[in-house]
């Protein structure tokens, strides 16, 4: 079972914080370090698609950390660190006098703290977790490059899962409040995985996320013009992830993509990352 709990831990995707039921015992540090790519997309999912401003590549450098401060209640982090290039743009400077501009930036993303505690325990796991994202993220001008939203965010979730034996179930099912006149979400998904073989795992998910479209930001127009961070972005995404583990040493390694969405890329993701437990 600490193995198992070990796996479900990890987690794909640009927003990622623990999705898991599962908490640590009380001292055991979990750390995850990943890094996800969107490369080279220039169209996004909307009513109907349509085209930005450029090519972006969109990649993210991550530290995702869980700490047990007793056995049912655990600490939860994540640290994202965004590079954004936007190839092909017909024009950074859209404003005279044109300062000196670069078409690539790297910031941090938006920070996430959070606790989880652990509700029930008796074949079932049931779990409540409160994520809060913090405003870390930038904004160039020139450009249109957003590295995160320009808001706070605070995400309470519900969350189940079950072991059978070699393979597991899990599920949430929650809600994205956002500050700054951002639209908040309803959030809900689950994965499905199993052992393969003596140290593979694989592991299928599906997330859906669902914009209450009652908020009215108002956001620079060259941000609007990359659609990167900007309001009502929803989807539907599913994805695959592959585990080798060794003990508490593991590499992971998956895609994801998009089966409906609105403002996010309509290009598949993909995310390695190598974990440990201390």
């Amino acid at each position: 079972m600490k193995k198992l709990t070990t796996i479900l831990f990890l987690f794909f995707t640009i927003l990622i914080v623990a999705q898991n039921p599962w908490t640590k015992d009380k001292g055991d540090l979990f750390i995850n370090l990943s890094y996800t790519t969107i490369s080279d997309y220039s169209e996004l999912f909307g009513y109907p698609d349509y085209t930005i401003s450029g090519s972006i590549t969109d990649q993210t450098y991550q530290i995702y950390g869980e700490y047990g401060f007793t056995n049912k209640t655990s600490f939860v982090f994540n640290i994202p660190f965004k590079s954004i290039d936007n190839k092909e743009i017909v024009n950074p400077c859209l404003v005279a006098p044109c300062p000196e501009s670069s078409n690539e930036k790297s910031s941090f993303g938006n920070v996430s703290l959070g606790i989880k505690h652990q509700l029930y325990n008796k074949g079932w796991v049931v779990a409540a977790q409160l994520i809060s994202e913090i405003n870390t993220g930038s904004y160039d001008e020139n450009t249109g490059i957003r590295t995160g939203y320009d808001a706070f965010t605070f995400t309470p979730q519900l969350l189940a899962g079950k072991s059978f034996g070699k393979t597991f179930f899990q599920s949430q099912i929650g809600f994205d409040i956002k500050t700054n006149n951002y639209s908040n979400n309803f959030k809900i998904g689950g994965e499905f995985g199993g052992k393969v073989s003596k140290n593979i795992w694989l592991i299928g998910y599906i997330d859906v996320v669902k914009s209450f479209e009652d908020g009215n930001v108002n956001l620079p127009s060259n941000n609007l013009l990359t659609g990167l961070y900007i309001n009502n972005q929803e989807y539907g995404a599913y994805g695959l992830k592959g585990i080798l583990q060794f003990y508490d040493i593991g590499i992971t390694a998956g895609f994801g993509s998009a089966f409906f969405g609105n403002n996010v890329p309509k290009k598949a993701a993909f995310s390695f990352g190598i974990f440990n437990t201390f």
